[in-house]
Formats: C-alpha cells, structure tokens, sequence
C-alpha cells in the first residue's frame, strides 16, 4: 500500500524559513515525478513545484519561484521542499504527490495518483 507521509509545517513568522520532507513507502517511485501542492482555506487546491525522477528537473508556480527549492532524495523515496522568505499567503496545508499519469502536465492535479495527508503551514504576519 502506497504511503506518502509529509512533516516539517509548522507556525513562523513572515519572512521566516520551513522544510517540508515526504517520505514516500509501499512502492517504487524512483522513476516518477514527484509534487508539492497546497490548499489554504476556501480556495482550491493549487499547484506550489514538481521535480522529474531524476532530480534534474523542476517547474514552479510563479508564486513559489525564487524563493521555493524543492529537491528529492531516490536512495530515501523522499522529496523535500525548503521554503524561504515566507509570506502570510503561503499559508495553507501542504501536500505531496507521485505523478503516475504521464499524458498530464507536472503542475495538474490529476497527474497524481498518490497524495499524502498534508502538514500545516502557519505564517504569522
């Protein structure tokens, strides 16, 4: 069965820095991309970045480039999103994904088949 745990939300304060990790289990997803969505009260849930199998390649929503990096370690089936200069409008519970349908683009929802129970991040102003 086919686990993606998310940790690392928290509260801080705008300006302020969080790393969020998803550990993924049950199955084999090193030759999947992986995303990080969001979803903040009353809104839908929104594409935040995606990275390829290898590593190599990323896309981000415009409001996480530069200061949103995420990254992924195979050898762990764990990706990682380091967000920097945080803003209240970040927000939101944070999930991750595997993209299994690869008809679909990286920043759609249903690429994904595979999506965690969500960390909460709080970012006071």
């Amino acid at each position: 069965q086919v686990q993606l745990v998310e940790s690392g939300g928290g509260l801080v304060q705008a300006g302020g820095s969080l790393r969020l990790s998803c550990a993924a289990s049950g199955g084999t997803f090193s030759t999947n991309a992986m995303g990080w969505f969001r979803q903040a009260p009353e809104k839908e849930r929104e594409f935040v970045a995606a990275i390829s199998w290898r590593g190599d390649s990323t896309l981000y929503a415009d409001s996480a480039k530069g200061r949103f990096t995420i990254s992924r370690d195979i050898a762990k089936n764990t990706v990682y999103l380091q967000m920097n200069s945080l803003k209240p409008e970040d927000a939101a519970v944070y999930y991750c994904a595997v993209r299994t349908v690869r008809t679909r683009s990286w920043f759609q929802l249903d690429a994904y088949d595979y999506w965690g129970q969500g960390t909460q991040v709080t970012v006071s102003s």
